[in-house]
């Protein structure tokens, strides 16, 4: 971890995981995770908004792996933190096996543990000099804003007025991922630059160590 990252405070292994209540993005109601205490063990990933390209990208992957996941007996939810709306035009294009959950104040990342580092001057410093290739994307790793610029260019991504909204308030919050049993204790967790420091930003959890941290609560 670098002089410029936060002590990590996220809840861990062996913690009780906070419920929570969020609007549905597919508009049938709310996603709690009571309803899955005694019946399914959960992933949940929570991203910040659809104007991060790597959020976009890892939910994507996330997708991917879900119906294996659910082989296996795991559910998925995946927070999103931008209002419904934003999300609902989002997928409408880009449709997802995952259960979608909407939460543009970032309420679940806070009850988690999520750290949202201090943008400091230091920290945009090592920002620019950084450089990161999540998922091997690139043929080498690239500075974080040219990274950033360039998966935007290779999606094809023209960001909304929520999306930039989203990124104002948001910015730079960190992600997090966490495998949550039938009692609602997290079993497993990985967040976002808690090992590798700011080089690890915007990885998404293999498919393998998603498999394995599932295989412990099945």
């Amino acid at each position: 971890m670098t002089a410029t990252m936060p002590p990590l405070s996220p809840l861990s292994a062996g913690a009780t995981a906070p419920d929570f209540s969020l609007p549905a993005i597919d508009g049938t109601g709310t996603i709690s995770l009571a309803d899955y205490r005694g019946k399914a063990p959960v992933l949940l990933a929570l991203f910040v908004g659809l104007w991060c390209p790597f959020c976009r990208r890892s939910i994507a992957q996330m997708s991917a792996i879900e119906p294996v996941l659910k082989e296996v007996g795991v559910e998925t939810i995946a927070v999103v933190a931008t209002p419904p709306e934003n999300a609902r035009l989002y997928f409408k294009y880009r449709p997802t096996r995952l259960r979608l959950a909407a939460d543009p104040e970032l309420t679940t990342h806070r009850a988690f543990g999520v750290p949202k580092p201090a943008a400091t001057p230091e920290l945009m410093a090592e920002l620019g000099t950084t450089r990161i290739n999540p998922g091997g994307i690139f043929p080498q790793p690239l500075p974080v804003p040219e990274a950033v610029e360039t998966i935007t260019k290779m999606d094809g991504y023209a960001g909304t007025p929520a999306d930039q909204a989203d990124m104002e308030k948001q910015w730079p919050q960190l992600k997090g991922q966490f495998l949550i049993d039938r009692d609602c204790m997290i079993r497993w967790s990985n967040i976002e630059c808690g090992t590798e420091g700011l080089s690890g930003l915007g990885k998404f959890p293999s498919r393998d160590e998603i498999l394995s941290a599932a295989r412990m609560v099945v």
